[in-house]
């Protein structure tokens, strides 16, 4: 089978691959989530959802440190990895023995798109399209162009880290109706508390990943941001996609209910 990868480029792969290695952690979900299980012999140590299913599954390393003595001795059919999250040069070394899929998920979108190519390379299409139905109509009912509150979504501390348009997470803002004030910048760059207080976001987010905001961070940022709504959030909802879409779309319906309430009372 021919199929091209979301950065262009084709790839020859197997008409039904029995050997997956998965270097990416929602796409081990997902790949799992199509019942596939048996046919994914490797995931990195991220990989850590459904609990269950990926202890089964044998360890090659992290995202960016793989190892390809240990993906090569798993003698996959099929590679799938990401062009953000796994390594560039890793990456290309594996292309040269292996059949290697690339993603790239900057917006929901392009989320939905990788489903479909995942159904058509595992021979899973009718599954893949029952996940992009159902998660079209959950996150539909997330979007709402009306909104517009200014949020800034921290990524890391020391330095200060964010977000900016050319990322997941900034489009996953855009659909909830939260303004990224870093929308013109691009990746994650750093900031300092004075920029952002130029900026005047009516919401922050802390992340639980990278970077493990904890109350603590909350109530220092406070203290420099007192009229301002400062949460703590769940990083996988904004930056996990895949099956992770339904998973979320509650939690993140929930999260913008209570933050317009607080912003009315306010």
């Amino acid at each position: 089978m021919i199929i091209s990868d979301q950065i262009g480029r084709t790839v020859h792969v197997p008409a039904l691959p029995q050997r997956i290695v998965s270097l990416v952690p929602s796409i081990t979900e997902l790949l799992i989530d199509l019942e596939l299980t048996k046919r994914l012999v490797g995931r990195t140590k991220f990989c850590v959802h459904p609990k269950h299913s990926v202890k089964k599954i044998a360890k090659v390393g992290g995202t960016k440190q793989v190892s390809l003595e240990k993906v090569a001795a798993l003698q996959p059919d099929l590679i799938i990895a990401n062009q953000e999250e796994n390594d560039e040069g890793q990456i290309k070394a594996l292309m040269t023995h292996f059949p290697v899929w690339v993603s790239q998920i900057p917006t929901f979108a392009a989320g939905l798109e990788m489903i479909q190519s995942v159904g058509q390379l595992t021979q899973t299409v009718e599954k893949a399209n029952n996940i992009i139905e159902r998660s079209s109509d959950a996150w539909q009912k997330l979007y709402d162009a009306k909104r517009s509150i200014k949020t800034a979504y921290l990524i890391w501390q020391k330095p200060y880290m964010t977000i900016g348009n050319d990322t997941y997470i900034h489009d996953v803002l855009r659909q909830l109706g939260f303004v990224n004030v870093f929308s013109e910048t691009t990746r994650y760059p750093t900031f300092t508390l004075s920029d952002l207080q130029q900026r005047q976001p009516h919401l922050i987010l802390l992340s639980s990943e990278p970077f493990p905001f904890k109350q603590q961070h909350l109530d220092d940022l406070q203290s420099v941001f007192p009229s301002t709504s400062i949460r703590l959030v769940d990083g996988e909802a904004f930056s996990w996609y895949g099956t992770r879409f339904l998973k979320t779309a509650g939690y993140l319906q929930e999260l913008t209910n209570s933050t317009l309430t607080n912003s009315t009372k306010e």
